[in-house]
């Protein structure tokens, strides 16, 4: 019995604005609690979003926006400390919580979590897992880092016994600097794939695979671990961590569900699993073994394969997730993906040149991520990048952040890349991208934006420029 059936309690959400603070108060909100918040920052469309919700947002950090009448302080992870309403949240003695750690007092306790963790991937296979499960009659509680695009906000409280999380790796706050899903009470975990990332916070790839192992402990007996069964990372997790089942996933022999007979086609794939035929209306590898993971926890959950076969074929794609923005007159099309990784780069390149087979790809990247502004992936860059036929990237953004040594090279990714007889341009910013595309871009070319940021709104400009 989730403890939302308890008597609604008072939230107070600080960085409300913030894509997954914004999404968990509104179902709150919903769910019959009374949510208030602040930000510095109060933008659109979650300002829109939240005063439909009829939350009240409060403009700036303030030390007399806090009430003592709150039951929980919310404090995001972008908060820190000097921030006034930290600052009077310490020195008054106020509860207060992680956004994770809210979920794991006041919803996770005793419910059937699914938690979908892995470096790449993980908001296309919760949202798959969230919409097979709705399609399934178990109305899902669900909380996804981005906008499912068969539901209208990125989480929600039902009272179900499912909960299906998208497990993050990040840290949870100023001070609980534990990964996300390390919250989350996973009964069943899917771990998609471990590669190095979030330079900020993660010395290198075995700090990041004993986090990982970290949430694969916490799997009970009579729960599932499921892992991708071709990554060595993966396996050398469970291997080392789980105290459970574990069901491998993938392409290879030593796979316990093993993907077979694959057939790519311009709008989706068909394949085979566990001896049953699916079909999902997305291309490339990794949607692939996304929908093969979502697949297996399903059937764990209980779903007939006749029932996921319907859910998958009616699934409505994720928001910047490989999604169509629009397309010009002259035939131009401009996707927004939000690959801010190689691998990640790599396979959503791949997997478009199947769909959009026959016509020019344009790889158009803002190095804005914390690992991707540092020299980390300097070598791996170009050769994800150089995967298109042609290629924008813009500046570094706020490169004074890190030292010159430490830095990408964003001239020196140009160069390799042309060295392999490929356009490519480096440009100051998204407005210098768009004049070079309306010199350089041809009738019927595909414009795939990689960002993990808004990229100043650079999707629109495009379409209205060419």
């Amino acid at each position: 019995m989730s403890l939302l059936d308890e008597k609604p309690k008072r939230l107070y959400f600080m960085g409300i604005c913030g894509t997954a603070m914004g999404s968990v108060a509104a179902a709150f909100k919903e769910a019959g609690y009374e949510v208030t918040g602040s930000d510095s920052q109060v933008y659109e469309p979650m300002k829109s979003f939240l005063e439909k919700m009829g939350i009240e947002i409060l403009d700036g950090y303030r030390e007399e926006n806090l009430s003592d009448d709150i039951d929980y302080f919310i404090i995001g992870n972008a908060q820190s400390r000097g921030n006034p309403e930290v600052e009077a949240v310490l020195n008054r003695k106020l509860p207060y919580l992680s956004l994770p750690g809210l979920l794991s007092t006041l919803v996770l306790p005793g419910m059937h979590n699914y938690v979908v963790s892995g470096t790449h991937g993980k908001t296309t296979t919760s949202s798959l897992l969230t919409w097979v499960m709705e399609s399934g009659g178990l109305n899902p509680n669900f909380v996804i880092g981005g906008l499912p695009g068969n539901f209208e906000q990125g989480a929600r409280l039902t009272g179900s016994d499912f909960v299906v999380l998208e497990g993050d790796e990040y840290d949870s706050a100023f001070f609980d600097k534990r990964s996300k899903f390390i919250h989350y009470r996973p009964e069943v975990a899917i771990i998609n794939n471990i590669e190095f990332d979030h330079a900020d916070i993660f010395a290198d790839l075995n700090a990041v695979k004993k986090t990982f192992g970290h949430m694969a402990r916490l799997v009970p007996g009579n729960g599932l671990l499921l892992v991708n069964g071709d990554d060595r990372n993966c396996l050398d997790v469970a291997t080392a961590e789980a105290h459970c089942p574990v069901k491998k996933v993938g392409f290879g022999e030593q796979c316990d569900a093993k993907i077979s007979e694959v057939h790519y086609e311009a709008n989706g794939t068909k394949f085979l699993i566990e001896g049953e035929a699916y079909f999902i209306g997305l291309v490339g590898e990794f949607n692939l073994r996304n929908a093969a993971m979502a697949i297996c926890a399903a059937r764990q959950a209980g779903l007939s394969p006749e029932q996921i076969q319907k859910a998958l074929a009616t699934f409505g794609g994720v928001k910047r997730r490989q999604e169509v923005r629009g397309e010009t007159a002259r035939g131009i099309t401009v996707i927004d993906d939000f690959g801010h990784h190689p691998t990640a780069i790599r396979e959503a390149i791949t997997g478009l040149r199947r769909k959009f087979e026959g016509r020019r790809l344009w790889a158009i990247f803002e190095p804005r991520s914390n690992t991707t502004r540092r020299n980390i992936f300097q070598k791996e860059l170009p050769q994800a990048l150089g995967m298109a036929d042609a290629v924008c990237v813009s500046a570094v953004p706020n490169p004074e952040k890190f030292k010159p040594e430490d830095r990408l090279d964003p001239e020196q990714v140009m160069a390799n890349i042309r060295a392999k007889q490929i356009p490519a341009f480096y440009e100051p910013d998204a407005d210098a991208i768009v004049e070079r595309l309306k010199i350089e871009a041809r009738d019927g070319d595909v414009l795939i934006v990689f960002s993990n940021g808004g990229f100043d709104g650079i999707h629109d400009k495009l379409l209205a420029a060419l």
